[in-house]
C-alpha cells in the first residue's frame, strides 16, 4: 500500500525562550545544516549560539505568532487537509525538526498499512540544508524502525512547468495590486561550501557568475543555479524586462561566505538609490514563516522605509493557494498510479 508524507521544516512548540533554544539545538546541530566535525558544531551551537541566540530568536517568533500557533506549522497543517481531500492514498505531515517528528509521521503511514512512502519534501530547490537532510534522516529512521518500508521521493520542483503557473500567478496577483517599480526574488542563503559540496562533477560550481548559467550535471542538486532558474521562469511567464527584477539571498548565519548578494545590503541600496516602490518575493518557501514574515515583512520592510523608500510589499508564499494545492496533489496521485 501506497502513502506519501508532506514534509517543512518545522518551528518551536511555544515562543518561549525555552522552547525556542530546544528547537535551534535541534535543527542547528544538524550536521547537514552547520557542516562541521560534531565536536567544532558542538562548540559552536551549544557553548555559543544556544548561548544568545534564543532570546533574541523567541521576541521574532512573537511578533509573527499566531493564535493557533506557528504560521508554518498552522499552513502547513491546512495545506495538508486540502491536499488530503484531493488524493486517493493516505497522506501525513511532518516536520524536519519540532513536532510533527518525521518518526511520527511515517509511524501514522504504517499504522494504516502503508508500506511504501513517497516523501515530499516542500522545498522548491535542492540544498543540503533542506532537502537532503530530509531524505537522509528519512532513511535512518526507515532502516532502524520501519524495515519493511520502501521510500521514494519528489525530485525538486523548481522548474516544473504546472509549479511556475501557480508561483507566478500568486506572485502576478501581488503585483497587479501594488504595481511596484522593481520585484525582488529573495531566496533563503547557504554557505558557499554547500554550493560546492553538492557539485556531483566536484568542479563546475565555481561561484564566478558563469557556472549557473553554463549546463551542468551539477545543476540537478545545486541549489543557487536552482533559484536562478526559478526567477527565469517566473520572469518569462510574467513578461518582467530584465531591469525590473533582481535576485538575492537572505537569514546568513556566521561569519563564513554566504552566497551572494545579500537580501539586507540589496534592499538598503534600492532605497539608498531612489527606488520608492518595491515588492519582495521569497520563493524558497512554499508556507510564510519567520524568514518571510518577519524577516522580510518587518524588518525589510521597516529598513527599506527608514532609507528612503515609501512602499514595500511582501508577496505571501503559496500558502493555500488552490491551483498550488492542485499541482501538489496531482503529483501524488500520478506517483500513486505508477
Amino acid at each position: 500500500m501506497k502513502g506519501a508524507l508532506l514534509i517543512n521544516l518545522g518551528s518551536p512548540n511555544s515562543t518561549s525562550v525555552k522552547d525556542v533554544k530546544n528547537y535551534l539545538d535541534e535543527f542547528l546541530m544538524d550536521e547537514y545544516v552547520i557542516d562541521k566535525p560534531y565536536f567544532f558544531r558542538a562548540l559552536l551551537v551549544k557553548g555559543i549560539i544556544l548561548n544568545t541566540r534564543p532570546k533574541k530568536s523567541a521576541a521574532a517568533y512573537k511578533k509573527i505568532w499566531w493564535d493557533e500557533g506557528s504560521p508554518l506549522i498552522v499552513l502547513s497543517e491546512r495545506l495538508h487537509k486540502k491536499v488530503k481531500e484531493q488524493v486517493d492514498i493516505p497522506v501525513e505531515l511532518a516536520m524536519r525538526y519540532g513536532k510533527p517528528s518525521l518518526k511520527t509521521g511515517i509511524q501514522k503511514l504504517v499504522d494504516q498499512g502503508v508500506t511504501e512512502i513517497y516523501l515530499v519534501p516542500l522545498y522548491p530547490q535542492f540544498a543540503m540544508a533542506s532537502t537532503e537532510t530530509i531524505l537522509a534522516f528519512a532513511d535512518k529512521l526507515v532502516k532502524k524502525h520501519f524495515p519493511k518500508v520502501t521510500l521514494s521521493d519528489l525530485p525538486a520542483f523548481y522548474n516544473r512547468p504546472d509549479y511556475i503557473e501557480a508561483l507566478s500567478e500568486n506572485i502576478g496577483k501581488s503585483l497587479n495590486k501594488a504595481k511596484p517599480d522593481h520585484l525582488l526574488f529573495s531566496y533563503h542563503g547557504l554557505p558557499e561550501r554547500h554550493i560546492r559540496k553538492s557539485d556531483v562533477t566536484k568542479s563546475h560550481c565555481k561561484l564566478d557568475g558563469s557556472c549557473c548559467k553554463t549546463p551542468s550535471p551539477a545543476h540537478e542538486f545545486c541549489y543557487r543555479h536552482q533559484c536562478f532558474e526559478t526567477t527565469r521562469l517566473v520572469a518569462e511567464k510574467l513578461n518582467l524586462k530584465e531591469e525590473n527584477y533582481s535576485v538575492s539571498f537572505q537569514s546568513r548565519l556566521g561569519r563564513d561566505p554566504w552566497i551572494k548578494p545579500y537580501t539586507d545590503f540589496v534592499i538598503d541600496d534600492f532605497a539608498k538609490d531612489g527606488l520608492k516602490k518595491l515588492a519582495v518575493v521569497t520563493p524558497a518557501f512554499v508556507s510564510d514563516c519567520l524568514e518571510t514574515l518577519e524577516e522580510i515583512g518587518m524588518e525589510a520592510k521597516d529598513s527599506f522605509i527608514k532609507n528612503g523608500g515609501e512602499e514595500f510589499t511582501a508577496i505571501p508564499c503559496l500558502n493555500e493557494d488552490e491551483k498550488w494545492i492542485k499541482t501538489l496533489s496531482s503529483w501524488i496521485n500520478t506517483w500513486a498510479t505508477n
